[in-house]
């Protein structure tokens, strides 16, 4: 019994050795408080061609470029631009005109994009930027062991999550948006300005008097 067993010894401290690296092999490293887990910001083109002509674009082409605004559902964090081959101003007007009506400004300088675009039309771009975090939650391959008193590969994950999915425009996690100095009063109060100027909606609390009888 004790010759069996001394044969049996280095093969148990084999197994004995194996189980020990493969729990160390979902052992986290990362010792910082730097999450591996970042939000990743991707951008899409989306193009839309137009007809134009000499007095730039006609009421039926911005009708169609209304359309697919709508269908897009243009919003805050897009970005709009033009190529059109002639420049014309009256045709960078009317789309102009067309955006302003979704709170939108057209961009100069439009991306480049697949195809190429006649004279007598003018490609209308807009570009949306959307921010995810990969790979979250991860509990994948992760050891009760960590000599390396290092952060769990999940860490960062739910609050990375959620910055990705507030950002109203995901590119201000990539590049953020550049403040004043002194601040801009009219746009701290623009918010304010518009709840009281707007009419009452059917349906919403209005002011009544308690005056009279």
């Amino acid at each position: 019994m004790r010759t069996t067993m001394l044969k049996q010894a280095p093969a148990l401290l084999a197994l004995s050795l194996a189980g020990l690296l493969a729990g160390c092999g979902g052992m986290p490293t990362n010792r910082s408080l730097e999450s591996i887990n970042q939000p990743v910001v991707e951008k899409t083109n989306y193009v839309f061609d137009l007809n134009t002509g000499p007095g730039g674009l006609s009421l039926p082409e911005q009708r169609r470029l209304a359309g697919w605004f709508d269908a897009m559902g243009l919003r805050y964090g897009d970005k709009v631009y033009i190529d059109d081959p002639l420049a014309s101003g009256g045709t960078r007007a009317a789309i102009e005109a067309v955006a302003a009506r979704y709170g939108m400004l057209v961009g100069e300088g439009a991306p480049m994009t697949q195809g190429y675009v006649n004279a007598g039309t003018a490609r209308v771009v807009v570009v949306r930027s959307t921010a995810s975090v990969p790979n979250c939650p991860n509990w994948n391959n992760n050891s009760d062991t960590n000599i390396a008193n290092a952060t769990s590969r999940n860490f960062g994950c739910a609050v990375n999550s959620n910055l990705a999915a507030m950002m109203a425009d995901p590119a201000d996690l990539t590049k953020g948006v550049q403040g004043q100095a002194g601040g801009d009063i009219n746009r701290a109060v623009k918010a304010i300005d518009v709840f009281r100027e707007r009419p009452a909606r059917a349906g919403e609390v209005t002011t009544t008097s308690t005056k009279g009888n």
